[in-house]
């Protein structure tokens, strides 16, 4: 396996990583959101802030996620027919969760 093959599966992987986290983090920002509502308390650091803490974690995610598609669109556009056949390989398996 090459470097940049190696590089393209770390990539995708860590990619793969980021989509989960971002999809924990949205799950858990509607559950806080929704007790916080049950309960009828506001979130203190929205209301002193503007944004929750779980509103710039999920902008935080976003932003890693945005830079691996990034990375991968760049690296895309450097590969070879091998490499493309190793990537499109990697897309097709299920997203590890």
């Amino acid at each position: 396996m090459t470097p940049k093959q190696r590089m393209l599966i770390e990539a995708t992987t860590k990619r793969d990583e980021a989509e989960a986290l971002l999809r924990t983090l949205l799950d858990a920002k509607a559950t806080s959101e929704r007790n916080l509502r049950d309960i009828g308390r506001d979130d203190m650091v929205k209301r002193v802030t503007g944004r929750s803490s779980l509103d710039r974690a999920v902008a935080s995610a976003q932003r890693l996620l945005e830079s691996f598609n990034r990375v991968l669109g760049d690296l895309r556009r450097e590969l070879d027919e091998e490499d493309l056949k190793l990537l499109a390989s990697l897309d097709a398996e299920p997203a590890r969760a």
